[in-house]
Order: C-alpha cells, then structure tokens, then sequence
C-alpha cells in the first residue's frame, strides 16, 4: 500500500477539485509528510514550506489555475504548489544541477505565471496581471501571496498604494503572516500586525477557558470565530490596508482548511482589492523545524526522523563568518562602526556582533534602499557604517549606491557576500553584475579578495578609506588562509602582487580565481598576478605584463561584459605596446542551478577552462 494514497492520485489541481471536501486536510497532512521526507534528501527552504500546506491546498482547490493567477512572493514557499501542479516525481533533484528551481519560474511550468526569488513583487505583477484580465474582459482572479516580512519592503506599499485607487479589478492579495521572513520581524508593520491579532488572541484564550469543558462546543465556538473573523473585520474602521483602498479581512487560521475554503470561496465571488491576513505558523508539522524555524529555513541534507543535518569535516571559516569576527573586532576597537542588514542578520554573519554590540545593530527589514541610504546619514554624522549585504539583493539599491553614498563622497562600507555563482539558487541570486555595476560609480574603492586573510586586509583598509568603499567575497569556504587577527593590517590601495613568475602568457585574477589561476598557471608556464583591486585598478602592473607578455588572460567571477577585464582593456588602451588580451568571465547569459564546482566548470573558470579557452582562441604560443 502506498504510503501516500490521497497524494498519489493528484498529478494537476484538476484533480484536488475532484476531492471530498473531508479529503483536503488528509491531503495536507500527506503532502507534508512527502515535503519533510524529500527535502530531507535534497536540501532546500523547509520552514517556509511547511507553512503555507494548507494554504495552497485550499488555494488550488479554490480557484481554477492557472487561468486565475497565482503570483508567490520570493518564491521559497512554493514546494506543495510545485507537487500539486505535476512536478512531484521532480522533487528528486530539486535545485540540483539539471534538475527543477527551488522557486517559481515561467520556462518550468504553466503553474509559475510569475518568476519569483526577490522579495516583495508580488503585489506589483498581479495587479498588472489583474488589470489586464479586465482590459481583456476576462473574469479570472489574480492573486498575491506574500508574507509578512516582505511587507515590510517599500515596493510592496508603492504597488498597495497603486492598487488601492483601481476600480473593476479582480485582485486578492494574502498576507502570509508566519510573523517570520528569515529572522525575526523587525519595524513599525510587525508590531501593527501583532496589534490585529491581539484581540482576536484574548477571545480566544477567554473562550478556551470558558468552553474547555465541552470539546465539541469548543470545537464549534472555534470554527464560527474564524467565520466571523474573516467576515466582520472588513466593517472595521482605521485598519493599515483599508486605508490603501483594500477589503480586509482576517485574521484567520491559515492551517485550517474548513475555514479556509469557504473565505477564499467568498472571496472569490467579490470584486475590487481585497486583502486576506492569513496566519501560519513556520515549520509547521515539523516539531523541530516549529521550535528553529531559523535553523530550518534552508537546510542541507538531514536525516528528517532525528533532525540531524550532515555535517562537514571541515572546520575552516566561511568568508561570511570571517567578515562578523572582523566586525565584532572592529567594533570593540571602533566606537563609530555600526553593523546593518536587509533582514539578512544570520545569512550575512551578524548573529555574533547583533548579541555583543546590540545598541550598534540594526536589521532594518527587506529595504535594501533603505540601508543604503540609512548608512549614508550614519557616515553624515560621522559614524562608520557597514552594511552586510548579498551582491544580488545590493542590486535593488543602485540609485541609493549612486545618488546617497557615492555622490557624497561618504565611508560608507559595502560587505558583499555571495559574489559569484553561489550554488543551488541559481539564476536569481548569483552575484553576477556587482564588479559590473561598482567599477563605473566615481568615488568607489571595489575590492575582491584572493582568500580569508586578504578578505580581513580588504576589510581594514575599507575602514580606514575616507570614501564608498566595496569588499565583494564569494559563498562558502576560502582556500584555507589564516586569517590574521590584527585590525591594522591593510592593503595599499590600488596595488595588486606577482604570484607566480612565467612567460609569454600573464593571468590576471580578480578575487575567487586566484587559485584556479595558479593551477592553471603551473599547466601553461604563465605569469599569475593577484589584482586584488578593481578600482583604482593597478594601472602600473598592467603596464609591465603588458611589457613582459604576449598575451594577458583576466580572469573573474562576474559577468564578462563591463567587468574587471574592461577595466584592464581601459588601461591597454592608453599603452604604447598592447599585447592580446583574452578575457574569461561569466558568459552573457543567466546561468542555472547546481554545485558551486560544476558551475564554474559550466562556464569555464576552473583551471582546465582556463587552459582549454587559451588553447582553443590560439593565443597561447
């Protein structure tokens, strides 16, 4: 007998529309015992997913998709809709190299009508999708399901504010309140929301008191409270997101499936803006992931009956926890470092300095134009402000990077994790344009480091530097450098190193590739240069490889187009002599998912790509 009878008979949400209404929450309770069980096996986003079960059961019960639109915030809580909509048997090789996205994708399925893995856009493309279901004179719903910590980004009030003023559209906005994004919630929104549920909290406790004795009364007390939770609230005055033009209702049990049907049924039948508050509870189901919802929000493989994930051999630092001891250290020794983060306190290594130097920490949300241009009034006053930040989510703040830090001139300190191709997320969140988009900005310091010590060297020399400065490091594990654990080691500006002596061909590595660069390097009896900088690139090394060798190689892990290698194009350009210059990087295409080694052997920026891509130009003579 199959472990999961009511799942196996599901290939399309056709086919949960064909169940009895008293099927749906064996469904739930199957799909979240497949959940644990798979991704257990591959690794992935599990918290979140465990949340949203009941939720989407009773969503694609509900609405006839993928006519009606569902558009998911971020992404990371969409494995049940995944399985739902025939990709279940895929599961296996979830975010691994050729096998299915850990988030919603258009090229994946029909399912996936909105490409998500940033926060909070949800409300935007649905009310675009809304709206042009009405110009095109179709009744089909569109529908937004974002949680509570991406409301808490600016884009999602400017598409609320949009929204509220439009008239004749067929838009449902959920709010998954799990009062969870990664970290904790921080800010005005979560304190609003808690004061939303806190009176429906004290009936409930009341009632539970009153009517503990009777259980089937209880029972009933409890489902006629959500009815009317979910149907009066509208009536009240003065909430957040009736003020933006919405019909709010809520709050109700967002894993009860009786009671969610038959709101989203009612819902369904209304038109305008309407605003669900759902609530979830994270890790839902799974007792350990309940208890750590942080812990077991991305997870590598575990054994899902002890909650034991594998463990490595390894003891070396990640670049990310090399970066908090630094900025614990230089806190201790600098009362005017400030420690900031887009809600990213543990992914960029601030648990430490957020414990000891509480009064110096602020996670300000999923705002990441607002860190920029909050750090930039902390330097103002002459503090010196660091924010932690993923290369791909630094892109959301360029024109704050531009017009607030660099324009000014201010030391504002950019600590860049996951540059470069940073495994199993794919496309979406490989660092892949910061170089790009740093080195054309006036003002900027960019630095890439080679391994854990220069990273602390970068980090001590953007500390002192009296402008913008960048430090843009890769995911994971370095080399294996000590790193020195002295504040006053710094690197003088603008100068790379030799480090290895060759002839006829110089490769010239930005960062990460320094050791792909010197194995390949030994193959080719090349010259290998440590660039360390990429602004002010070192225009006098340049000019003597370019003295000394036929052929200079850059080498980066960014995209090729307007990288570090243009800048090395710039300087040769200005030269007398100008030998060939080859120029590897990340090719002008998103690259997929998969192990950070055989991405970059994808893209030919281990050592044998390096040495095949100069053999095969025919440059190498």
């Amino acid at each position: 007998m199959s472990d999961y009878p009511c799942l196996d008979r599901i290939h399309s949400p056709a086919d949960i529309r064909t169940l009895n209404r008293n099927e749906l929450p064996v469904l739930a309770n199957e799909l979240r015992r497949f959940l644990i069980e798979s991704v257990s096996k591959t690794g992935g986003h599990l918290s979140s997913n465990l949340g949203t079960v009941e939720l989407t059961v009773a969503l694609h019960y509900v609405f006839s998709t993928p006519e009606d639109r569902i558009v998911w915030d971020v992404g990371h809580q969409t494995y049940s809709h995944k399985i739902l909509t025939g990709r279940r048997s895929e599961m296996a090789g979830l975010r691994h190299y050729g096998g299915i996205s850990g988030f919603p994708r258009r090229t994946e399925s029909e399912y996936d009508t909105f490409g998500t893995a940033h926060s909070s856009t949800s409300i935007s493309a649905a009310l675009a999708m809304a709206i042009a279901a009405r110009d095109h004179g179709e009744a089909r719903t569109s529908i937004a399901v974002i949680g509570d910590g991406a409301m808490s980004a600016g884009m999602a009030f400017e598409a609320l504010n949009n929204a509220g003023s439009m008239k004749n559209i067929n838009l449902l906005v959920i709010l998954n309140d799990n009062e969870m994004s990664i970290s904790p919630p921080v800010g005005a929104l979560s304190n609003i929301l808690a004061r939303l549920m806190a009176p429906y909290d004290a009936a409930r406790r009341l009632g539970k008191k009153v009517l503990c004795v009777a259980p089937p009364v209880l029972d009933l007390a409890r489902k006629v409270e959500e009815v009317a939770k979910g149907m009066v609230a509208p009536n009240s005055p003065g909430t957040l997101f009736e003020e933006f033009g919405f019909h709010y209702y809520g709050p109700i049990d967002g894993h009860d499936i009786d009671i969610l049907i038959p709101t989203l049924q009612t819902l369904r039948n209304f038109k305008g803006p309407r605003f669900l508050h759902v609530v979830t509870r994270k890790g839902r189901g799974y007792k350990l992931a309940e208890a750590d919802p942080i812990r077991y929000h991305g997870v590598s493989t575990f054994d899902h009956r002890t909650g034991l994930q594998e463990e490595k051999a390894e003891i070396r630092p990640t670049y990310t926890q090399v970066f908090g001891d630094w900025l614990c250290e230089a806190a201790a020794r600098d009362a005017r470092v400030i420690g900031i983060t887009p809600a990213m306190c543990e992914g960029s290594g601030l648990t430490r300095f957020a414990r000891e130097f509480p009064e110096r920490y602020y996670d300000v949300g999923i705002a990441e134009q607002h860190a920029l241009t909050f750090a930039a009034g902390l330097a103002c006053e002459g503090f010196r402000p660091v924010v932690a930040i993923y290369s791909t989510f630094l892109q959301r703040a360029y024109d704050q990077l531009i017009h607030d830090i660099a324009l000014q001139n201010l030391p504002v300190i950019l600590a860049i994790d996951r540059a470069g191709l940073t495994g199993a997320d794919g496309a979406t969140h490989h660092g892949a344009f910061d170089l790009s988009f740093l080195a054309c900005v006036p003002n900027m310091l960019v630095m890439a480091p080679s391994d854990e010590n220069e990273c602390r060297q970068m980090l001590n020399t953007a500390l002192c530097h009296e402008g913008p400065s960048a430090v843009r490091y890769p995911r994971g594990k370095g080399p294996g450098a000590v790193p020195e654990t002295t504040l006053c080691a710094q690197l003088l500006v603008g100068k790379g190193e030799i480090r290895r002596s060759g002839r006829t061909t110089a490769l010239l590595a930005f960062g990460s590739l320094l050791a792909p660069a010197l194995e390949a390097g030994e193959t080719l009896n090349a010259t290998v240069a440590n660039m360390r900088f990429v602004k002010p690139i070192d225009e006098a090394l340049i000019a003597q490889l370019a003295r000394e060798h036929d052929l200079l190689v850059t080498l980066e892990e960014n995209a090729v187009i307007g990288g570090a290698g243009s800048e090395v194009a710039r300087v040769l350009d200005t030269l007398p002599v100008r030998p060939r210059l080859l120029r590897l990087g990340l090719p002008d295409r998103f690259i997929d998912h998969g192990e950070q080694r055989q991405l970059l052997a994808e893209a030919g920026l281990d050592a044998a790509g390096i040495v095949a891509a100069i053999d095969s130009s025919g440059q190498n003579k």
